[in-house]
């Protein structure tokens, strides 16, 4: 059997969806998604959270990867990340980001494009503070991206890092940075299993939010 083959023999949207009605919804996008969260950790999705965050290179070419949503309020969506690297320089550059959301049990996708802009230092502190001892050992070793030639030299700086780390619990790594993705539109999408999905678009304007319909 060919890739192709057993790809096209892989079921899609074969399980039971929630309905959702576009009509009665929240008058902004933020209220929608963070009921539409809760509906998921309710009903058990896998890390609900995770997001695909996607930039632009200084050639233009796109870049994505997977991150953990921070937080969510009115300034945005927030995710972190080290300022110097390749994200963190892809946003210097260019700050406008998209973000995905898909949460396979429901049926749901949800899309955010807008500008993220770095938070003040002190959310940046706290946020790197709250995190588990293993991720702030693997920010404080930096380097993010770098060719690595020998996996030894990688244990051998986590080990030094930790020491760091363990004798001043309150050591925070330079760079470590919290953005926030303030959206200008925000898609939220409900599949069907007929293919008759719901699509509902928030745009940003002058005066609020507008809401539209999409073909599926």
């Amino acid at each position: 059997m060919t890739i192709r083959e057993t790809l096209r023999g892989l079921p899609v949207l074969a399980h039971d969806m929630p309905s959702f009605d576009p009509v009665d919804v929240p008058g902004t996008p933020l209220d929608l998604f963070a009921s539409w969260l809760a509906a998921a950790v309710t009903a058990g999705v896998d890390e609900p959270h995770a997001m695909t965050l996607s930039t632009v290179d200084a050639d233009g070419a796109p870049d994505a990867r997977v991150l953990i949503l921070k937080d969510l309020d009115e300034e945005g969506w927030h995710f972190a990340t080290t300022s110097t690297s390749a994200k963190g320089r892809q946003l210097a550059g260019n700050p406008r980001v998209a973000l995905s959301f898909h949460w396979r049990e429901l049926g749901r996708q949800v899309r955010v494009r807008g500008v993220a802009h770095p938070a003040g230092p002190e959310v940046s502190r706290r946020d790197f503070l709250a995190r588990p001892f293993g991720s702030r050992v693997a920010t404080l070793a930096g380097r993010q991206s770098e060719p690595l030639t020998d996996r030894s030299a990688l244990d051998a700086e986590f080990a030094r890092v930790s020491e760091r780390a363990a004798a001043d619990p309150d050591l925070v790594a330079d760079g470590h940075t919290v953005y926030r993705a303030r959206p200008e539109t925000v898609e939220f999408w409900q599949a069907d299993r007929q293919r008759r999905h719901v699509r509902l678009r928030y745009r940003r304007t002058a005066d609020g939010w507008e809401r539209e319909l999409l073909w599926p």
